[in-house]
């Protein structure tokens, strides 16, 4: 093996402990912001609607997106339920459910680091073998539209809260 390739495979497992940690952070008691959930809301959609374009409108990759933002959508109303909800105040906390949140973004993350090694390793070969497109890849699109699905799902259902709930009278 070449040291290039040793090296990669000890820093890949390093690489995903660092995400891990990180990630860890982003799922723990969050303040409610509605201006994010505003943004992930819309932003999020859009993004999907530029993937679906990305796919060339060919049948497989298109319906793997399709099915990973289903998915993503019913696993984003299963968050929603599994969420605690706080109001301190005329503050809003929210703790989404550690290990759904972290199970599908690392999931998207280990899509996008076997494309990347898929590309490396296709670089080793003495005749290289392209991978496919990045919108003709089934895999990747589903990986995608499970991550979008979600996000842009909880989002809304976040919103849906901070419509529903109302600040604490504060005493004086």
């Amino acid at each position: 093996m070449e040291t290039t390739t040793l090296a990669l495979l000890f820093l890949v497992p390093l690489l995903v402990w660092r995400i891990y940690s990180r990630l860890k952070k982003l799922v723990a008691r969050q303040k409610s912001q509605p201006w994010r959930h505003w943004l992930v809301a819309t932003a999020v959609p859009a993004l999907i609607l530029f993937l679906a374009t990305t796919t060339k409108f060919e049948i497989l990759p298109l319906s793997s997106l399709g099915a990973g933002v289903l998915a993503g959508g019913w696993l984003g109303v299963l968050g929603i339920k599994l969420t605690r909800f706080e109001q301190v105040g005329k503050d809003f906390y929210f703790t989404q459910h550690r290990y759904l949140g972290l199970a599908i973004t690392m999931l998207f993350i280990a899509r996008l680091l076997y494309r990347g090694m898929e590309i490396y390793l296709n670089t080793r070969l003495d005749v290289p073998v392209p991978p496919p497109p990045f919108g003709q890849s089934p895999l990747t699109m589903a990986a995608y539209g499970l991550v979008t699905g979600y996000y842009a799902t909880y989002a809304w259902g976040l919103l849906r809260w901070r419509q529903r709930s109302q600040p604490l009278p504060t005493s004086e």
